[in-house]
């Protein structure tokens, strides 16, 4: 699932497992330089919080400003947190 360089940026970045998880459960996929960039906008934001459940999404909701890599493999290759807009 991750890649030993994504868990290496995750636990630098601190980004905690159940981030990376919602994020390929809920994040919108863009393709970008030969990989899938996966992000949460507006509506997996609202798909979350409808799934999780308020508690479970306002526990997570200030981490969720991050985005993944992932290789055509399906591993995730990096991770870091969005420091501005994601360009569509």
């Amino acid at each position: 699932m991750l890649t030993r360089h994504a868990e290496i940026r995750c636990q630098q970045r601190g980004i905690r497992p159940e981030v990376v998880a919602t994020l390929l459960a809920y994040g919108r996929r863009e393709r970008r330089h030969g990989a899938d960039v996966c992000f949460m906008d507006r509506d997996a934001h609202r798909r979350a919080e409808r799934d999780l459940g308020r508690k479970t999404y306002a526990r997570l909701s200030d981490r969720l400003g991050t985005y993944l890599v992932v290789g055509d493999d399906g591993q995730v290759i990096t991770a870091a947190p969005r420091l501005g807009r994601m360009r569509i």
